[in-house]
């Protein structure tokens, strides 16, 4: 299957704009806090949200929106999170549906509303309402770089993908932006993310497109442990691109679906690489697995331990955490069958993607074999260890099933940004 990537993030697809403005719902602010994102044409709709019990109004009411499996705008803001705010939290953001609603001439229910930022505290409604009219008339092709810049917090850099491919004879495109950075142990969702497509395909299978693909891209990041209230992940699919719709399982729906996977982990990765504080991604591949299920909950569990994100920090080839997290997750694996490689970026290439099982002598180094230490070159170690992107490879032969989980490393900067969040 070939996609090619393309520019244009969330307006990419035919039929798709968007805008991006400052609003001041958070003082401090100087960029863009609020964004639009607008189909010419109503869309089938899929969401996937928080597991969190604790969930914010917007995601409450996306919920009963998306119900009609129909959607045509979203509506997003960052500065406040919308969350642990009551029913006046709930009223605000049916207010934000209502009033995109008749500012755009759809439905109300078709208008989803996302919010990320600060908890607790609630939504200053009339700003974002007094800047709707700026909002829609901004609508542009051009918009998704105000719209990508509007729903950052902590982010360092703005997250977008889009790509072009082929189904049923017709260019399809997809396009994706996202926010995330701190607060995100990602469980059906990430902290606000949005996809949209001009493919035709049926609300069903959008749906079960979009769950198949999440299980192992965008559940599969961890930053520090903590769901967030307001995770949502929305996919919008307004059929502009002509292709026959797509109804059932077969072909076109796996181009769709592996487009879907090319786009998500793109994300994924640059969602764990911006991780709050971060200095390094870290990936986690586990091959040879019975199960993908335990796959990839090894890996996960491997990026999850703040011991093993605190030795990749220090660059300190610490293995006996890796296989300690590994241990107490729940998952099988069989310890005496293990080893244990840490590759640099480019000794991943030529494992992954070349067929090299080697990696090159100065890209991989292995620490563990079949559950006996090895003696090994530390300074070897410790070169590939600092590099920005550091991969984690944990061979098992308990199967044929591979997963891989994404993370980043755990700094000082974490606690710093984390420890007047609110103030």
């Amino acid at each position: 299957m070939e996609f090619t990537f393309v520019d244009g993030g969330v307006t990419a697809p035919a039929g798709f704009s968007a805008n991006g403005i400052l609003n001041s719902i958070k003082a401090s602010r100087k960029t863009n806090d609020t964004a639009l994102i607008f189909s010419e044409k109503r869309c089938a709709a899929a969401g996937v949200f928080t597991q969190n019990r604790v969930k914010a109004e917007c995601v409450k009411l996306d919920k009963n929106h998306i119900k009609n499996g129909t959607a045509q705008a979203i509506i997003a803001n960052s500065g406040n999170a919308n969350a642990c705010t009551g029913a006046q939290g709930y009223e605000n953001a049916l207010k934000e549906a209502e009033a995109v609603a008749k500012r755009l001439g759809i439905q109300t229910d078709d208008v989803l509303v996302c919010s990320t930022g600060v908890i607790g505290q609630q939504l200053p409604v009339e700003k974002i309402l007094s800047g709707l009219d700026r909002l829609a008339d901004g609508l542009s092709k051009e918009g998704h770089k105000e719209a990508r810049i509007a729903i950052m917090t902590t982010d360092t850099k703005y997250k977008e993908v889009a790509l072009e491919t082929e189904i049923g004879g017709k260019k399809v495109r997809f396009g994706t932006m996202a926010k995330g950075s701190g607060m995100i142990h990602i469980n059906l969702g990430t902290m606000l993310g949005f996809i949209t497509t001009d493919c035709a395909i049926s609300q069903p299978m959008l749906e079960k497109a979009l769950r198949s693909s999440v299980a192992g891209t965008y559940n599969c990041v961890s930053v520090d442990g903590d769901t967030s209230t307001n995770d949502t992940l929305l996919i919008l699919a307004n059929g502009m691109a002509g292709n026959d719709t797509i109804t059932s399982e077969g072909a076109d729906f796996d181009i769709f679906v592996a487009a879907l996977n090319a786009l998500n982990t793109q994300m994924a990765k640059k969602i764990a690489a911006d991780g709050e504080g971060a200095s390094r991604l870290v990936t986690c591949n586990v091959v040879g697995a019975d199960t993908v299920e335990n796959a990839r909950g090894l890996a996960k569990a491997v990026i999850c331990s703040n011991l093993v994100k605190a030795a990749f920090f220090g660059a300190d080839a610490n293995w006996g955490r890796i296989l300690d997290a590994m241990g107490y997750s729940g998952f099988f694996f069989t310890p005496e069958k293990t080893s244990v490689s840490f590759l640099s970026r480019e000794g991943a290439k030529r494992y992954f993607e070349d067929g090299d099982t080697n990696g090159g002598k100065e890209n991989v180094i292995k620490v563990f074999d079949h559950g006996v230490p090895l003696n090994f070159d530390e300074d070897l170690a410790k070169k590939i260890l600092t590099e920005e992107a550091v991969e984690i490879l944990v061979e098992l032969e308990d199967g044929s099933a591979r997963g891989t989980a994404w993370g980043c490393d755990l700094t000082y900067d974490y606690v710093k940004i984390n420890g007047d969040y609110r103030t």
